[in-house]
């Protein structure tokens, strides 16, 4: 019964701690206009064929830089006769998906990393330098090396991006197992028998969320806006495939006479960028322990 009662009251704690936490974030005005975007966004990509008239990657060179608000092309169309909107909206789908993909990937592997470092004292020398070591190349230019060696593609470029992520999840999650570890809870649960993979699977892992998620959410507007760069620089995506930044790459000889097809990509990359920073941001302020206490 006591068990029973220990884990009710834990499940309610955690209710609580969840109320509260929502309850911030929806007073962060900003926040929750990115987690509006991001949300629209999200809907675009999954529905992009129903949204959408035009394939986009089928040519009409008939109807060739068309301007905004040209009838049945509402963005206009690209040099190529390519319908802008269709464009953006599939483009969508490639940034989150390479995106999301990214920051799973390098979240498996800085956990992975952080939680063995952090717990056990032996491995926490020679896996930290290996984490200096990849933090001794700029992020882009070691993603660049990557797909240099791996090739091109949205596959390696995940890949990439994934792996530029895993030095910094990796010290954000040893410094929180180096805290948690220390608690008498822990200590207990030794005592008791308990495995370490155990240990850090049921008790230390839950308890690092809190950073993991803020990382991630911030991650991601890195992820999807290495994808755009590395694609601008025709690493990524490949023509045809519709991805903002290999259309920004695209549209830039056609600045003066066509600026749509530069500016209206930048700004699906800069709202969703934007969002995601800024519901970062949120969430950090929300999870705040401080402000958890205050309530």
């Amino acid at each position: 019964m006591n068990n029973i009662s220990a884990k009710q009251a834990s499940t309610k704690k955690k209710e609580k701690f969840i109320i509260q936490t929502f309850k911030r974030l929806i007073k962060n005005r900003l926040a929750v206009f990115g987690l509006i975007i991001i949300i629209l966004q999200i809907l675009m990509a999954l529905f992009a064929p129903l949204i959408t008239i035009h394939d986009p990657i089928k040519q009409n060179l008939a109807s060739t830089e068309l301007p905004l608000f040209s009838s049945g092309h509402w963005l206009g169309t690209d040099n190529y006769g390519r319908d802008m909107w269709s464009r953006i909206v599939f483009g969508s789908r490639v940034s989150l998906v390479v995106g999301f993909s990214a920051v799973i990937l390098g979240l498996i592997g800085g956990i992975t990393i952080g939680m063995l470092a952090g717990y056990f004292s032996k491995l926490d020398g020679l896996l930290m330098r290996i984490v200096d070591l990849l933090f001794a190349f700029p992020g882009i230019l070691l993603a660049m090396l990557i797909i240099a060696i791996l090739g091109t593609s949205l596959v390696n470029v995940a890949v990439a991006i994934s792996i530029w992520s895993i030095p910094s999840c990796a010290r954000i999650v040893r410094g929180s197992v180096l805290s948690i570890k220390k608690q008498e809870y822990i200590q207990a649960m030794k005592t008791l028998g308990a495995s370490n993979l155990r240990i850090m699977v049921k008790h230390i892992l839950p308890n690092c969320m809190a950073p993991i998620i803020v990382f991630a959410t911030m991650r991601m507007a890195t992820a999807i806006l290495s994808t755009a760069s590395l694609s601008y620089l025709g690493l990524g995506a490949q023509p045809p495939t519709a991805e903002w930044g290999s259309m920004i790459s695209g549209g830039q000889d056609y600045m003066f006479s066509s600026p749509h097809m530069t500016i209206v990509p930048g700004i699906a990359i800069m709202l969703i960028v934007f969002s995601f920073n800024v519901v970062g941001d949120g969430l950090r302020d929300a999870l705040d322990p401080n402000m958890n206490i205050n309530d």
